[in-house]
């Protein structure tokens, strides 16, 4: 006989039911749907976005778009024309074509935003393009440039504001560089572009040449990394550089070129200042040789005269045994000027200058007769080998001159004079004999 029992919960065997399992793709799918841009904006457009969504007296579709303006616009020069082609503003305006064209109506009717005529190049008959631009009530909504008003207030203060600060704290709200806090500290580096720091002194000449200020902090990274400084490359290379068709392209072929800039840089700088010191001693010679015009000075062994030409570019130098004085022009104001400071050339003594003058005169009496004396003697030796040619009684070379004693002085005759009486001598002996065989 069994035994009625009602069922218990665990008797029978119980088993989980199965169910289809998610597939990757699914959840891949899933997160693909939810996904947004990651990018971060700085706080200057996030305020001018902000600002462009809440403008409540505008449509909602010219909000979007002037938020999308503001999104794309250069900061830094907020009038400059909008670079952007249709398809990226309706993307972020997240509108249809049609709808982006009201809504360029609507901002363009509120005085947001102005439309030039669209360009037209002559010699192609082509189109140009039609740019967007910004008016002054959009930047100043905006926050991207301040207002006249608010520019006076910050630079004349009334004296009840001032009253008023030295009296109870101030309440003013936090400016930008604390509001922003929160959203930069989450920042990746590596896609972030953050607001450039100030550049260096001589790097602000690169941006006249097209160079934007986060290009040079790239380059000056890229330079790092080829272990230069773009200070040194730009210093050694800026005679070239200023000139160059292409100077970005330029620069950087330098930064990759295997050359050290720094020793060019220290060279051109020792340069000139070798240059600089140049100039500096030739003004000194220039200014202490004027003072010395018209002077005249004598070497310490008295054997030359010096006087300065009363224009101070040349010098007079007379030398005792020499008849006519020499004159020196060009460099020679630092060799004479160091010779007076070494004093190897001392100031003119007018003492010893007349001696020399009494003297002159009787050394140029007596040298004019002893030349003329001694001339006339040549001619005279000149004249006696001559006849003595014509006569045939000339010596031949082979005759040997007599020897004189080695005691006698020789300085006192002439060879021409002792030759011609040799030759004399030779002839009358030759007469001699002829009149003796006749």
């Amino acid at each position: 006989m069994r035994i009625a029992q009602l069922s218990v919960a665990g008797e029978v065997i119980s088993r989980p039911k199965e169910s289809n399992p998610v597939s990757a793709v699914a959840d891949q799918l899933a997160l693909d749907e939810y996904a947004c841009d990651r990018s971060n904006l700085p706080w200057v457009i996030f305020r001018a976005a902000h600002r462009a969504t809440h403008t409540t007296a505008l449509p909602a579709r010219a909000r979007a778009l002037l938020a999308a303006l503001a999104r794309t616009v250069d900061a830094s020069r907020p009038y400059a024309p909008i670079f952007a082609r249709r398809e990226l503003l309706t993307g972020r305006a997240q509108q249809s074509m049609r709808t982006f064209y009201r809504s360029m109506d609507d901002l363009e009717s509120a005085g947001f935003i102005t439309r030039p005529p669209q360009t037209r190049y002559g010699a192609a008959g082509l189109f140009g393009r039609a740019y967007i631009h910004l008016t002054s009530k959009a930047a100043v909504l905006l926050g991207l440039v301040e207002s006249i008003d608010e520019s006076d207030k910050r630079t004349a203060p009334t004296s009840e504001e001032v009253a008023g600060t030295e009296s109870t704290v101030s309440l003013a709200p936090p400016s930008a560089t604390v509001a922003d806090r929160p959203i930069y500290k989450d920042l990746f580096p590596t896609t972030q572009k953050r607001q450039p720091g100030r550049l260096p002194a001589d790097l602000t000449r690169l941006l006249p040449l097209g160079f934007r200020e986060f290009l040079i902090f790239k380059l000056m990274r890229e330079a790092k990394l080829h272990g230069k400084l773009l200070s040194d490359v730009v210093e050694a290379s800026w005679h070239h550089l200023h000139r160059a068709t292409h100077p970005i392209s330029y620069l950087r072929t330098l930064l990759r070129a295997p050359v050290d800039f720094a020793y060019r840089v220290r060279s051109q700088r020792d340069a000139q200042v070798e240059e600089r010191n140049q100039r500096t001693r030739s003004k000194r010679v220039d200014t202490a040789i004027s003072g010395l015009a018209g002077q005249s000075f004598a070497s310490r062994d008295g054997l030359r005269r010096y006087r300065v030409s009363e224009d101070a570019r040349s010098v007079l130098v007379h030398h005792r045994h020499e008849n006519q004085p020499r004159v020196h022009a060009g460099g020679w104001a630092p060799d004479f000027l160091a010779a007076i400071e070494a004093g190897h050339i001392v100031p003119f003594d007018h003492k010893v200058s007349d001696d020399v003058h009494g003297h002159a005169p009787q050394l140029a009496s007596e040298r004019p007769a002893e030349l003329d004396r001694r001339s006339e003697a040549h001619l005279n030796d000149l004249r006696t080998f001559l006849r003595l040619k014509q006569a045939g009684a000339a010596p031949s070379t082979t005759q040997r001159e007599t020897t004189k004693p080695p005691g006698q002085n020789r300085s006192a005759s002439f060879p021409l004079s002792s030759l011609l009486q040799t030759i004399s001598r030779v002839a009358s002996s030759a007469r001699t004999r002829a009149t003796e065989t006749g």
